[in-house]
Formats: structure tokens, C-alpha cells, sequence
């Protein structure tokens, strides 16, 4: 499987949490590919045609970034905007992203309690998070279980290190290719009952 490993983060080198992310995904030797976009494009200008070539010769696409006002960071907005085109990536004739998939890794900054109803976001990072997997349903991609650490503002380097090693593991695991069997193996360890 070929990985590629897309980080959108506004400045990684003044970040503590997707910078040290970063680094262990790169380093694990289990992606192709791991760009810092904001630092290839920081005029926004995108080579939309090479981002695309990438997309194509990948076979597992992985998006790392901070939650960014309920949302992704700028960048990756406009990345989708101009590299998920008609006839590539959806529409009659856009079927080249069929069958690929797509990974988020992300930080929040809030804790677990703000991210449900009645909590101080009101609602949860999957709810926030549906507009980007309706973009993998309509370039047929198989958007895989989004990846997160809550309390990324606090986090102590020794959470951020765990945290990151957990998103390495996951990277390759074809496991996840099937998002239910992934699902209902959390489910399986998270109910198991002490003997």
C-alpha cells in the first residue's frame, strides 16, 4: 500500500503537537510521501496537476492538520477546492479517486466534554466533520474512522509522543480499509470486561 502523507498546518515549526506528529510519521517508513503543503505553497498557489498526479500514484491518502474553527485550515479548503476536480475527482467521468482512501489525523485544542451536546462546541468532532467525509462519498473514496487527541493545547509531551505512535501504527493497518471491522474491534477492547 502507498501512503501519502499530506500535513496543512499554518506554521508546523511553531507547532508542538503536529510537529512532533509530523516527524514520527515520516520517520516511521511507512509512507511514500509526507509534505508540508503550507510550506510548498505558501502563496497558494497549487500545482493542481501535480497534487492530482500524487493523488493517483497513492493508494491511501492521509490528511493531518489542527482543528481550525470547526473546521480545516484554510489551505487544505483551497487544496480541495482546486485539486478535487469535476471529471477527476467526481462527476460522470471523475472516478480516479474510486477506491482510495482517505485518513484525517488531527489535534484539537478542546477538551473531550466541549465537543457533545450541551458541551461548549455542541456538538462532536464527527459531527464537525462531515463535510470532508461527504467529499470522500463523492469522489468514492472510502473515508476511513477520523483519528484525534482532544486537549492538544495542554497535552504534555509524553500524550503527544503516545498519541503519535497510536497514528503510526494505525497508517498502514489494512484493517482499517474495512471502517466497520476497525470499529468493531474499538468497540470489542472498550467493552471487553476484566476477568
Amino acid at each position: 500500500m502507498k501512503i501519502s502523507h499530506l500535513v496543512f498546518h499554518p506554521d508546523l515549526n511553531a507547532s508542538r503537537v503536529n510537529k512532533a506528529w509530523s516527524a514520527l510519521i515520516a520517520a516511521s517508513g511507512k509512507v511514500t510521501s509526507s509534505r508540508d503543503l503550507y510550506a510548498e505553497y505558501p502563496d497558494f498557489r497549487i500545482d493542481v496537476a501535480r497534487e492530482q498526479a500524487e493523488l493517483l500514484a497513492h493508494d491511501r491518502i492521509v490528511f493531518q492538520f489542527p482543528f481550525y474553527w470547526y473546521s480545516t485550515p484554510p489551505l487544505l479548503k483551497k487544496w480541495l477546492d482546486d485539486v478535487l476536480t469535476y471529471n477527476f475527482a467526481y462527476g460522470t467521468k471523475g472516478d480516479k479517486l474510486a477506491g482510495k482512501e482517505m485518513q484525517l489525523i488531527l489535534s484539537v485544542g478542546g477538551p473531550v466534554e466541549s465537543y457533545m451536546p450541551g458541551g461548549y462546541n455542541s456538538f462532536s468532532v464527527t459531527e464537525f466533520l462531515r463535510p470532508l467525509q461527504q467529499t470522500a462519498t463523492l469522489c468514492r473514496m472510502v473515508y476511513l474512522p477520523p483519528m484525534w487527541m482532544h486537549d492538544a493545547i495542554s497535552a504534555d509531551e509524553a500524550t503527544v509522543t503516545e498519541y503519535g505512535r497510536r497514528w503510526v501504527e494505525a497508517l498502514d493497518d489494512p484493517g482499517r480499509s474495512d471502517p466497520w471491522s476497525f470499529q468493531r474491534k474499538a468497540i470489542a477492547r472498550s467493552t471487553r470486561l476484566p476477568s
